[in-house]
């Protein structure tokens, strides 16, 4: 095994070159354990910390390490520990909100090429569901593909419909209906996986996920537990993140339950998942239109006349809200950390003033 078979990418090179220090390599973090990473370097797993003005340097939890990521480290001990220096730039990125009511985001994995959403077929399949998975998955520069799941328990007809009305608000979106207790559908998702190339499974719990990656791995290792029957929901069997390579080369990151997952801060998905209404807006009258109560609003019209689904509407506009939330809730907390940190500067420096009379 070499960096490229870690997907270690033209870009990665690019910038590991500006850098140019030799003393220290390139790597890809497959594991994260609270302070601790697990690191690759092409040729062998390796445990490693940050540099403490790395870790302590850090303007916010998006700065550090994800899995997934590439970083520069030196490699100490023989190999046996590594000292990670540098993070370097993502090409794709998943992120969550933290717990609470400050708006702080962390990520939960990096330099994914392909985003599986995994819904079941019956009561977890819900389109609103995943329009939210499309716009957090769009914002980060990854491609999503849908895996419908337990296609064995519903007609065939029920899982094509279901797949033709994903198609529908996602044009182009590739789906597959498959089942993990079928070979057939399970071959499909792994002819899916090219190597060098990695993946994740994002979705609901209960709806196989755990066991799709058991059988991705030959049988096994992660745990599951059984959906309860009251409300065909299922526990988080996964707590921990980490980079699994695959036998045909690819990669895939195994990420906890995703329930809280999106934070949605960018228009960019809103606009490639709701094609359909950014192109309507452009026939509005007034560019700052809210698509809510202005005359002459294209999208108000579209929906009059039922081209576009109301239940669709209302959660774009559920949608756009919250990322226009979260904008202005960070850019209030940017400004906030800017004034503390000029407060802090202004302290240490009528220190400094205070102090040179008494020496002199």
């Amino acid at each position: 095994m070499n960096l490229s078979d870690l997907g270690y990418e033209d870009f990665c090179s690019g910038e590991n070159r500006k850098v140019g220090n030799e003393d220290h390599a390139p790597a890809r973090v497959v594991g994260v354990h609270k302070d601790s990473y697990l690191i690759h370097d092409g040729s062998r797993q390796i445990r490693a910390e940050l540099t403490g003005k790395m870790m302590f340097g850090a303007a916010s939890p998006l700065d550090l390490p994800a899995v997934g990521d590439w970083v520069l480290a030196q490699i100490l001990d023989d190999g046996g520990f590594a000292v990670v220096s540098q993070l370097l730039p993502r090409k794709s990125v998943l992120t969550r909100k933290s717990a609470g009511r400050i708006v702080e985001h962390q990520v939960i994995a990096a330099n994914i090429d392909t985003a599986f959403i995994v819904q079941a077929v019956g009561r977890d399949f819900n389109l609103r569901r995943l329009e939210r998975y499309l716009v957090m998955i769009h914002q980060g520069n990854i491609r999503p593909v849908l895996l419908l799941s337990k296609s064995d328990l519903a007609s065939s007809e029920e899982v094509e419909s279901n797949l033709e009305f994903a198609k529908k608000i996602q044009p182009g979106l590739k789906a597959l209906g498959f089942s993990n207790l079928q070979p057939g559908g399970l071959q499909q998702v792994r002819e899916m996986m090219e190597p060098g190339r990695t993946y994740c499974l994002l979705g609901s719990s209960g709806v196989g996920k755990t066991t799709l990656l058991n059988n991705l791995l030959g049988g096994g290792g992660l745990s599951t537990r059984e959906v309860r029957q009251k409300d065909g929901k299922g526990r988080h069997t996964t707590s921990r993140r980490e980079l699994i390579i695959l036998d045909n080369g690819a990669m895939i990151i195994d990420t906890p339950g995703m329930r809280e997952l999106g934070s949605l801060e960018t228009k960019q998905g809103l606009t490639e998942t709701f094609e359909d209404i950014d192109h309507l807006a452009f026939g509005c009258r007034f560019n700052d239109c809210s698509h809510t109560t202005e005359k002459g609003c294209a999208v108000l019209a579209a929906l009059q006349t039922g081209e576009i689904d109301d239940k669709r509407y209302e959660n774009y506009l559920r949608i756009a809200r919250e990322i226009a939330h979260n904008q202005m809730s960070l850019s209030e907390k940017r400004r906030k950390d800017k004034e503390f940190g000029k407060m802090c500067k202004n302290i240490m420096k009528n220190k400094k003033n205070a102090i040179r009379p008494i020496l002199s």
